[in-house]
């Protein structure tokens, strides 16, 4: 479905990005993730043949981004970060018209219109104004511009960006159903959402891929913070400590009230884990909760991300 090899992109002397290769396959879902500056946009527009690429090659359902753009474009719905609406038009109106521009059979069209309204849940909304909608409404319109034509591919930048918590939810779902009819790539900075959505995230930092892969397979066997509440005296964890476990880093304990102590630790994978928690027993203490401090991502993403600044400052440029 999507090949990009080796992507660059050059803004003057600064790299956007550099050396981007991944493979996206048809029916999948699959998220870009990294900071504000990452590259994620840069990207999607050269997928969208809005951008041209300093070097490497990009195909999408075959077609090169480079030889033929206007063909790339006619494959791909793209919703950018601020969706181009017309406030002046209801949304039936306003997605008729998009279709008559992105080349909808006009025998097609009512059909077509009535689709996409139903698929993104604007039924009550259909007949209203534009600028009468509320920002999550506003959202869901605009991918339902993107994908009026029934494009292979629906490409969405920062699509979460700026709901509340219920329209969140039901943006998930939103564009969760996109997948029986089209492959989708979405972009975001938010790390659970698009934990929850996607099917595969590829995780950007300075203008590379740093990671790819399913929740599952970029946690396997990654180091998380953990936090212990046990019972026992604080002075059984001094010199030399019980704790010495393999796996097991970053100790830090403070005592609590009422006999408790609090543990807080660094720990490799499950078999650490319980190895801290068997030493605390051995050690006289009554454990009464383990709970991760952050789940297995967060602590991927932070790992990946971590020294943003240091870098920025010594490298030659920064990702766009």
């Amino acid at each position: 479905m999507i090949e990009a090899e080796g992507v660059r992109k050059l803004y003057g002397g600064k790299v956007a990005l550099d050396d981007v290769s991944f493979r996206i396959e048809r029916g999948e879902v699959v998220g870009f993730l990294g900071l504000n500056g990452a590259g994620k946009t840069t990207m999607l527009r050269i997928l969208c043949g809005l951008l041209l690429p300093s070097g490497g090659r990009v195909l999408v359902n075959g077609v090169d981004a480079v030889d033929d753009p206007l063909a790339l474009r006619r494959s791909i719905g793209f919703l950018p970060d601020r969706p181009p609406l017309y406030g002046d038009m209801t949304v039936q109106d306003m997605l008729r018209y998009a279709g008559r521009l992105h080349g909808v059979a006009h025998r097609e069209l009512d059909r077509r219109v009535d689709e996409v309204i139903a698929l993104t849940g604007l039924s009550r909304v259909a007949s209203d104004l534009v600028d009468t909608l509320s920002h999550g409404f506003r959202q869901r319109a605009g991918i339902a511009t993107a994908i009026v034509h029934a494009p292979r591919l629906v490409v969405l930048d920062e699509p979460i960006s700026g709901l509340d918590p219920a329209q969140i939810v039901e943006m998930r779902a939103v564009i969760r159903g996109l997948k029986d009819r089209h492959t989708v790539l979405m972009s975001s900075h938010i790390l659970g959402e698009v934990s929850e959505t996607c099917d595969r995230i590829l995780v950007l930092h300075g203008g590379r891929i740093v990671a790819q892969g399913s929740e599952a397979d970029l946690v396997r066997g990654g180091a998380v913070r953990v936090e212990v509440v046990a019972r026992g005296a604080l002075a059984a964890l001094k010199e030399p400590s019980p704790l010495a476990v393999a796996g097991v880093t970053d100790v830090e304990t403070i005592a609590v009230d009422g006999g408790l102590v609090r543990l807080r630790a660094r720990v490799a994978d499950d078999a650490a884990r319980e190895g801290l928690v068997r030493a605390l027993v051995v050690a006289g203490f009554g454990v009464r909760s383990v709970v991760p401090l952050e789940s297995g991502l967060e602590a991927l993403f932070l790992q990946l991300t971590a020294g943003e600044a240091s870098a920025a400052a010594s490298a030659p440029g920064v990702a766009a």
